[in-house]
């Protein structure tokens, strides 16, 4: 359930939550945990990108493989340029791994970076994965 709070009216909130610059939005999981964490205004697009990274993440961590999978699809699919979009491929394919302990997947990600995203911090992080 979303909770907007105002840093003059509810500075509780931002100190529960070391929240040091405005807008800061902090996605939490059921339990309240932080789970994902945006600081700072984004274009609209990119803020939605990142918003479904966030939720993708939180399915993540709660270990709903497919859901998260599935998440992590839909922000590649709808936000391919996006900065969030080279996140959300780590992570798609990490998560049909653990869903699948397919490592197939995991084997195939280097080549779809260096055609996509050959720049991005999370092609380096696939480079243990190159056969």
């Amino acid at each position: 359930m979303p909770l907007e709070a105002h840093i003059k009216e509810h500075p509780a909130y931002f100190h529960r939550f070391d929240a040091l610059w405005t807008p800061s939005v902090i996605i939490l999981d059921p339990n309240g945990k932080e789970r994902f964490r945006i600081e700072g205004y984004l274009p609209t697009g990119e803020f939605r990108a990142q918003l479904e990274l966030a939720l993708a993440r939180v399915a993540f961590m709660s270990k709903n493989w497919a859901d998260a999978e599935r998440r992590y699809t839909e922000v590649l699919e709808h936000y391919p340029e996006s900065k969030a979009a080279p996140e959300a491929l780590y992570w798609k394919g990490v998560s049909h791994y653990k869903a699948t302990n397919d490592h197939t997947v995991l084997g195939e990600l280097p080549g779809q970076f260096q055609q996509k995203y050959p720049d991005s911090i999370w092609n380096l992080k696939t480079a243990a994965w190159v056969h």
